[in-house]
């Protein structure tokens, strides 16, 4: 059977009120943050903010070293791995893979590039932590590399990973239920998130849209944002759908007050990060 649903504060609230009055630093999750690259730094700092803003206890960047040395300027409460290298690639695997072993989730993709894309194959296919997978990490997998992950693609990106998979034909599909419907078929036991005006949150059996988010949001950064938050939902939850379908809503919600706030679509990723804050408070 198929549960749809539309999302609400509620999904929020039903991982943030789960969190034990007395617990100790880490129990509330732990998150690794795998990305950044010679040309790209803001895009993960910005997903590691924003997962510890969403309440998991510990978030940790790898990155590769000049990157995350510039992480470390940005700000103090984010942890780095330095990875000698200016760009990921396979060589890098089993580092990655044995950091990861202290972790809860790993989110991979964000500012990574395209020229990492046989580490994050090698990555994926490997891992046995919950995943979340963002940005150009999509671009590099298909349905058959990845398992108990959330994948948050826009229309572009998935695409891609259709192509990737095997799966063009289901690009052409016009009809959203059709597509949604061939979409539970090849997901196995993954989670999309697809970005758009109503973002489709599909699992294998359920299904749930999200009507927050505004033109604003095609800002660069939003996605990573969105990307970080569902991470530490995820390390706090253990539930990939619910994760994904709160952070969807949270984040939405966001950009609709800020959109209001700044009179229009001028507000930054960095805002969010910030907005964030006081809305969660």
């Amino acid at each position: 059977m198929q549960n749809r649903s539309v999302v609400g504060w509620e999904a929020v609230d039903h991982i943030l009120s789960s969190r034990k009055k007395i617990s100790h630093k880490g129990e509330n999750g732990k998150v690794l943050v795998v990305g950044g690259s010679k040309d790209y730094v803001g895009a993960v700092a910005l997903a590691g903010l924003a997962a510890l803003r969403a309440g998991c206890d510990i978030v940790v960047i790898a990155a590769p070293e000049k990157a995350a040395w510039a992480i470390n300027a940005m700000s103090p409460d984010l942890i780095t791995k330095k990875i000698d290298c200016e760009y990921f690639t396979s060589k890098n695997a089993n580092e990655i893979l044995r950091i990861a072993k202290d972790f809860d989730v790993v989110l991979i993709g964000n500012g990574i590039s395209l020229r990492s894309k046989d580490f994050v194959r090698k990555i994926v296919k490997k891992i046995k932590k919950p995943l979340v997978i963002d940005a150009d990490g999509i671009k590099s997998i298909s349905f058959k590399d990845v398992k108990n992950a959330v994948i948050t693609p826009h229309p572009k990106e998935l695409e891609m990973l259709l192509r990737n998979s095997g799966k063009e034909k289901l690009i052409k599909i016009k009809d959203h239920k059709l597509l949604i419907r061939k979409l539970q078929d090849i997901v196995g036991n993954n989670v999309l998130l697809v970005k758009g005006r109503v973002d489709m949150i599909i699992s294998k059996n359920n299904i749930a849209f999200n009507h927050t988010g505004n033109e604003g949001m095609t800002k660069g950064g939003t996605g990573d944002v969105l990307a970080g938050i569902c991470a530490g939902f995820l390390a706090q939850s253990k539930d990939p759908f619910k994760s994904a379908a709160a952070a969807a809503w949270i984040n939405g919600h966001v950009g609709d007050l800020l959109y209001k706030r700044k009179h229009g679509p001028i507000f930054l990723a960095s805002d969010m990060i910030e907005e964030l804050k006081r809305l969660i408070k």
